[in-house]
């Protein structure tokens, strides 16, 4: 085996160990650690080399001084070859929000390029019956992690529900009103007296308000239809003036193909308060009682965000095979729209703000929409992204 396959092989059990916690496996993995990394030193690199191009963090450092310790007083005696056989990955499931699409490219992309396996993790990616669901099967512990909203976060933490956000994956909404371009309609007073299609959620109604009173009109001026989720056919057949629910980097792009482009008003740039559409949720007693299977699912998700953001189109290749049925003639132009959406600025994929949740929940309650008073800052936790950053 070559010096750089055994220091991944050995990295990869000794984060198993520290994810299961298993003291006695810690300590020899630890060992093997230190081995093959005195055997990479000893290929022209420094161990500042290695520990940047293998990713190695500062508690794993630790984890290499206490196999140094146990095998010798010098990092550069290497340890005595492992005779451990492959450790177990650790099963964790994902609840999706949505059947897959463009917006999931970067957790398969670290499902199928090992990411997750490198951390010592055995990752089911799936969509449940009823996606409604994620929150409750994520707060009873039933999954481990699921993909939710910054509301739906907010209203569960209203009702005592414990679940936590701890990465935000798409950084602005998503969802907006549309509007034929052959309308006319290009902004939100255009909607005086036109009929606007809802799914009947709540928050929609509450956005094209605030919308419609940013620029001078009210849902009194308009005819408000509850057509469910069957937006765009109604839009495109004529039944409805403009619709609100449906994503600008989807829906936007299934109309146009049909050959029926559309005008997007989006919803931060006509008052409401900019929030995170997507975001990664556990269970509070995770944090608590098994913060390293956490840090490592978040270190290998941002993996492969990363390259998603960097290769947009191989990562729709990825989606392709993991999930044949994606239409590619809306995923690969929706992807080139939302990759700019997974990073904000400076900061790392997952990055949140207490601006963002506070914003936000304070517009909630003024809609009338979040009933009990929540603490915005106990809704998120940005630790396990900063220390994988």
């Amino acid at each position: 085996m070559s010096a750089a396959s055994s220091l991944k092989t050995s990295l990869g059990n000794l984060r198993q160990a520290i994810a299961q916690g298993d003291e006695s496996r810690i300590e020899q993995a630890s060992q093997d650690f230190v081995s093959s990394l005195n055997d990479g030193i000893g290929v022209n690199r420094t161990t500042e080399q290695l520990l940047l191009e293998y990713n190695i963090t500062d508690k794993e450092v630790d984890y290499k001084s206490r196999g140094s310790e146990s095998v010798t007083n010098s990092l550069f005696v290497p340890a005595p070859p492992s005779t451990t056989s492959t450790p177990k990955l650790v099963k964790v499931r994902v609840a999706l929000d949505w059947f897959p699409w463009s917006n999931h490219a970067g957790l398969y992309t670290a499902k199928e390029k090992g990411y997750f396996a490198d951390e010592g993790l055995d990752v089911t990616i799936y969509t449940p019956d009823d996606p409604s669901t994620v929150l409750a099967t994520v707060g009873a512990g039933q999954d481990e992690f699921g993909l939710s909203y910054e509301n739906e976060v907010l209203y569960a933490a209203a009702q005592d529900i414990p679940v936590v956000s701890i990465a935000a994956i798409v950084q602005h909404p998503l969802n907006s009103v549309m509007a034929l371009q052959s309308s006319g309609i290009a902004r939100p007073r255009d909607l005086k007296g036109k009929k606007i299609g809802v799914p009947g959620v709540p928050t929609d109604e509450a956005f094209l308000s605030t919308m419609l009173k940013k620029d001078g009109i009210s849902l009194s001026d308009v005819k408000i239809v509850n057509v469910g989720y069957d937006l765009v056919p109604a839009l495109i057949s004529g039944r409805l003036d403009a619709i609100v629910g449906a994503y600008w980097v989807h829906e936007s792009i299934s109309a146009k193909n049909q050959g029926f482009p559309v005008n997007v008003m989006r919803m931060e740039q006509w008052g409401v308060p900019d929030f995170y559409e997507i975001v990664l949720v556990t269970n509070k007693d995770m944090i608590a009682k098994k913060p390293q299977i956490v840090q490592s699912f978040i270190r290998a998700m941002m993996r492969g965000y990363k390259d998603a953001v960097a290769d947009p189109q191989k990562a729709i290749d990825v989606m392709k095979r993991v999930s044949p049925g994606i239409d590619e003639k809306i995923e690969r132009p929706g992807v080139t729209l939302l990759a700019p959406l997974w990073i904000e600025d400076n900061n790392p994929f997952g990055w949140q703000t207490e601006k963002k949740w506070a914003d936000f929940a304070a517009w909630l309650k003024a809609n009338g929409l979040l009933t009990k008073p929540v603490d915005p800052k106990a809704a998120f936790n940005n630790s396990f992204v900063e220390k994988a950053k």
